[in-house]
């Protein structure tokens, strides 16, 4: 039903979290029932749980990839990724200077250096940047793909691993995208997931962590519970490696559940957003002073937020206002800040100052942790307009969104002349 002013409501933004229902129930209260809310031991020996295996098999059935493992959180699974290739003191990692907080973090909780790098107009990482950022320190690039859309991993894995280089994907906010023909997450040396409430299968917190590499996967596990590598690991592959001191990123079987749900609802999120994405790009596409997002791969995008760029800041900031009058949600920033405006990589500080990023440096923030540092970076973020998709959008919204789009962009025009 339109309101007063003739428009449809605003509809609710949202992915997985706004297709919620009785499968994630189901799942849950079969978990609750048996009582078994640990992974690896519950209350019958002779029934072990089965959720979190069960989806770490279907994760690995998706991607192609023998090894799948779950974790807390996907911070969790960056910081156990990072640990398992051997990233640590004296070491520096390449990571997108958009991003989101934790490829910041991660990297300095391993006792790291993050280099960071500019974007370019896909919003991932530029692969120039790798030659001018490369030192006798990087040991491993972090390549995030930016909400829905692939980064350019064959210029990457190809200039990385020329160099020797671990190659670390950050599937968080692109599960199911796809580049050439192959899921995301696959293309590197180890990939992480994310499951928390705003991703596009929720379970509110949780993550996982692939790999094609025995090594690495037995590090990942130990380093996610105490150093331990417990017997349902050693079916998948025997271990090899002496235990160490880890962290605790388990996942528990009721967060799987509800991750385990989710997941089987992923293929109908994403076809529902391309159906949506369908009705809005070819319509903006047709005027002038837009340019939209390019993607490495548009067979492979999960279109669930849109981004057109506008002549200036300004400019961006008018189409906002206007759009928001007429119900349609959009915002300058989505929830990602480059790093050097976030207050951690302002102070270069760390909990022990042996992990601090500012470590030897004389004076704070050093080159390369300052916004003068990003001219590219700082141009593209500030005057791109983004257009968020959802579960609960209708056609009737989408076609909403780009007749808004045309009136505003007319408006403009006018005002212009």
């Amino acid at each position: 039903m339109n309101d007063e002013s003739g428009r449809p409501p605003r509809p609710r933004p949202g992915l997985g979290s706004m297709a919620i229902g009785a499968e994630e129930e189901s799942l849950v209260l079969d978990v609750l029932r048996r009582g078994d809310l640990f992974r690896y031991y519950g209350n019958d020996p002779d029934r072990p749980p089965a959720i979190a295996a069960k989806l770490e098999e279907e994760l690995r059935a998706f991607h192609g990839l023998p090894f799948a493992h779950l974790v807390s959180s996907g911070t969790a699974a960056l910081e156990a990724s990072l640990a398992a290739v051997g990233i640590g003191p004296g070491n520096e990692v390449i990571v997108p200077a958009w991003s989101w907080i934790s490829c910041f973090t991660a990297v300095v909780r391993c006792g790291a250096v993050p280099v960071l790098a500019e974007v370019d107009a896909s919003l991932n990482l530029d692969p120039a940047e790798l030659a001018r950022l490369a030192s006798p320190r990087t040991k491993a690039v972090l390549v995030v793909h930016y909400q829905g859309a692939a980064a350019d991993m064959e210029a990457i894995v190809s200039a990385a691993h020329r160099r020797g280089w671990w190659v670390v994907e950050d599937c968080a906010e692109s599960p199911g995208a796809g580049y050439k023909g192959r899921p995301v997450g696959t293309w590197g040396d180890v990939a992480i997931l994310s499951f928390q409430h705003n991703k596009p299968v929720t379970a509110g917190e949780g993550g996982a962590v692939l790999t094609r590499d025995p090594r690495t996967y037995e590090r990942v596990v130990r380093m996610s519970d105490l150093g331990q590598y417990r017997p349902y690991h050693h079916a998948l592959t025997e271990p090899r490696e002496p235990a160490f001191s880890g962290g605790q990123y388990r996942i528990s079987e009721l967060a799987a559940a509800v991750a385990l749900a989710q997941w089987r609802k992923l293929p109908a999120i994403r076809e529902h957003c391309r159906n949506l994405a369908a009705r809005i790009l070819p319509r903006l596409a047709t005027l002038s002073g837009l340019e939209l997002r390019p993607v490495a791969d548009a067979d492979g995008v999960f279109p669930f937020e849109l981004y057109f760029y506008v002549r200036d800041e300004a400019t961006a900031a008018e189409y906002r206002r206007r759009l928001d009058v007429r119900g349609v949600n959009c915002a300058q920033r989505t929830g990602t800040y480059p790093h050097y405006h976030r207050d951690y990589a302002q102070t270069g500080a760390a909990a022990h100052p042996a992990f601090a990023p500012s470590r030897g440096h004389a004076s704070w923030p050093a080159p390369g942790f300052r916004p003068e540092d990003f001219p590219r970076t700082e141009d593209l973020t500030r005057r791109f307009v983004a257009l968020p998709l959802g579960w609960k959008y209708t056609i009737a919204d989408a076609d909403h969104v780009a007749a808004s789009v045309e009136a505003v962009h007319a408006e403009l025009d006018q005002s212009r002349a």
